[in-house]
C-alpha cells in the first residue's frame, strides 16, 4: 500500500541501491590499497629482493653471540604452556650468555610453580615477580621484567646488546635467537630492531576458527611486512619473535622519562598493544628496522610457531585487543606523519574498523539481495534496474575478489600446502564475521576507556604447545605439526 505516493518495495529498492554503492564504493578502495602492495611485493619478488636468504637451521643455531642477550616473557595464567617453551627454548638456544627473564604475579601461583618446575638447574632462567597482583596489562609486566634486566646489568657491571619478546605459548626456532642476533649485532648494519615471522599452526579440532590465523600471518609477514620493511616504513613488532638493541630500548624507557609521568620504563602501562607501539617507537627516534625471511634447506620457514586461540569468543577477545590497540590507541598515541610511504602504512593499520563496518554493509546488502530476488520470484515489486557506474564497480569488486582469493590461497599454500590453502579460501567469509564481530566490540571497548574505565590484561588462555606434538624439543620442526586433540 502506497505511503506518501511511495511503495514499500520502492523504499527497498532505494535502501539496497544506496548500500551497493556504498559498500562497492569503499570495497573497491580497500581492494586498490591491497593491490598497491601486491604489486610492490610482486616487483620485490620479481626483482630477488623477497627472497628469502638459506641457511641450515642445526648449523647456525649453537653459533656463538655478539653478547649479553635478554629474553622477556611476560606470563598471566600461563601454567599450561609456560614450562614447554622454557623447557624447549632453553634447549635449543644453548648460548651461556642468554638470560631468559619470566614475569609472573603473586597471586598466579600455578604459573609461578610452572615456571621454577620447567629447568630448576639451569642458571639463565629468572624468574620475576611483578610489584602488583595481576592481571595488570602485558606492557606494565615487561616494564616489571625491563627494570629486573637494569638491576642485573647493574650488579653483573655489564649490558644487554639486545632483549629479544615473546609469549608463553612460543615455540621458538632454533635458528631464531642467531638471526636476530646477526642482525642486531653487526655494527655495519646499524639495526635497531629486527622481526622474525610468525607461523601459527593449523588446529584439526578448530578447522574453521582457530586456523584462520594461517592465512592471515601467511599474507601479513610473507608479502606486508616485506613490502614495508623494502619501503623504509617503521615495522610494527608482533610482541613474538623480535629484538631491540639495547640502547635503542633505552632510548624509548629515556623518552618517557621526560614525560609528566616520569617513570623512564619503555612500555606505556596501559597500552593494549605495546609491542606495535614499540617497533613504531624505534623507527621514530632513527632506528633501522629490518624483517627476517629466510629458510632451513628443506624450504621450511625459520618463524616462531604457535597455536592461536581455538574457540570463537577467545578469538573475538584477542582480535578486539589488536583493533582497539593499534588502530584506535594507536592513532591517539601515534598519531600521524608527513612521510608518504609511513602515512600509508599506519592508516592501512588503522582501516580495521572501518573495514568492519564496510563488511556488514556488504552482508546486509548480500540478505536484501536474496530477500529482494525471492520477492520479484513472489511477485512482489520489481527488479532494480543497475546504472552502467553500478554495474561497473560491481565488476571491479569481483575482479578484486578473484584476485584476493588467488594471493591467499598462495601464500596459504606456500607455508602450509595446498589443501590448507584451499581451506584459506573457504574460511573467507568465516574471517569476515570475525573482523565485524572484533571491529564492532573495539569500538565499544574504546568509547569505554574514553569514559574512563581502566584498561586491563584481557588475555587469551593457551591450553596446547606445539613441543608436545613434535617429540623432543631439540628437534628442528622440519614440518608443520597439526593439533589434534581438544584442548584441556
Amino acid at each position: 500500500m502506497p505511503f506518501w505516493g511511495v511503495t514499500f518495495w520502492q523504499v527497498f529498492a532505494l535502501v539496497q541501491h544506496e548500500l551497493l554503492l556504498f559498500a562497492g564504493i569503499f570495497f573497491l578502495i580497500g581492494a586498490v590499497d591491497d593491490l598497491a602492495v601486491d604489486i610492490t611485493w610482486l616487483w620485490l619478488k620479481l626483482t630477488g629482493r623477497a627472497d628469502a636468504a638459506k641457511f641450515d637451521r642445526q648449523e647456525i643455531s649453537a653459533a656463538k653471540l655478539s653478547g649479553e642477550v635478554a629474553v622477556f616473557i611476560p606470563t598471566w595464567s600461563e601454567a599450561a604452556v609456560i614450562g614447554d617453551t622454557i623447557r624447549h627454548m632453553l634447549k635449543v638456544w644453548p648460548q651461556s650468555n642468554l638470560r631468559l627473564y619470566v614475569g609472573c604475579y603473586p597471586n598466579d601461583p600455578g604459573t609461578i610453580a610452572a615456571v621454577i618446575a620447567a629447568q630448576p638447574d639451569d642458571p639463565r632462567l629468572r624468574l620475576v615477580i611483578n610489584d602488583r597482583p595481576g592481571p595488570t596489562t602485558k606492557a606494565d609486566c615487561l616494564n616489571r621484567l625491563y627494570q629486573a634486566l637494569c638491576e642485573d646489568e647493574t650488579r653483573l657491571g655489564r649490558k644487554a646488546h639486545m632483549v629479544v619478546f615473546h609469549d608463553a605459548e612460543d615455540m621458538v626456532d632454533q635458528a631464531g635467537l642467531v638471526m636476530l642476533d646477526r642482525a642486531i649485532g653487526r655494527a655495519s648494519h646499524k639495526v635497531a630492531f629486527a622481526q622474525l615471522p610468525v607461523l601459527p599452526l593449523p588446529q584439526k579440532n578448530s578447522r574453521w576458527i582457530g586456523s584462520h590465523y594461517c592465512e592471515e600471518f601467511a599474507e601479513s609477514h610473507g608479502k606486508a611486512m616485506v613490502v614495508r620493511g623494502a619501503l623504509g616504513a617503521a615495522l610494527p613488532a608482533a610482541g613474538v619473535g623480535c629484538a631491540v638493541e639495547r640502547h635503542a630500548l633505552a632510548g624509548l624507557a629515556a623518552a618517557r622519562s621526560d614525560e609528566a609521568n616520569g617513570t623512564g620504563l619503555p612500555f606505556e602501562a596501559d597500552s593494549l598493544t605495546e609491542d606495535y607501539e614499540m617497533g613504531m617507537g624505534v623507527a621514530a627516534q632513527g632506528g633501522r628496522c629490518r624483517f627476517i625471511r629466510a629458510r632451513s634447506p628443506g624450504g621450511d620457514l625459520i618463524a616462531t610457531r604457535a597455536y592461536f586461540p581455538a574457540r570463537l569468543d577467545h578469538v573475538i577477545t584477542q582480535k578486539t585487543r589488536w583493533v582497539h590497540g593499534i588502530a584506535l590507541q594507536g592513532w591517539d598515541r601515534l598519531g600521524w606523519t608527513n612521510n608518504f610511504v609511513e602515512g600509508w602504512m599506519r592508516l592501512r593499520d588503522r582501516r580495521g574498523p572501518l573495514s568492519a563496518f564496510v563488511l556488514m554493509v556488504g552482508y546486509v546488502l548480500l540478505a536484501l539481495s536474496g530477500l529482494g530476488f525471492a520477492a520479484t520470484q513472489l511477485g512482489y515489486g520489481t527488479p532494480i534496474e543497475l546504472s552502467a557506474f553500478a554495474k561497473s564497480l560491481l565488476w571491479a569488486n569481483l575482479a578484486a575478489l578473484c584476485w584476493r582469493v588467488i594471493m591467499r590461497f598462495a601464500f596459504t599454500a606456500r607455508e602450509y600446502g595446498r589443501v590448507e590453502g584451499i581451506r584459506a579460501v573457504l574460511r573467507m567469509p568465516v574471517a569476515n564475521i570475525i573482523a565485524i564481530m572484533s571491529g564492532r566490540r573495539a569500538v565499544m571497548a574504546y568509547a569505554r576507556t574514553l569514559m574512563g574505565s581502566a584498561i586491563v590484561w584481557d588475555k587469551t588462555p593457551h591450553f596446547a604447545h606445539p613441543t608436545r606434538q613434535l617429540g623432543p624439543a631439540d628437534d628442528p620442526p622440519i614440518s608443520v605439526p597439526v593439533l589434534a586433540e581438544k584442548p584441556a
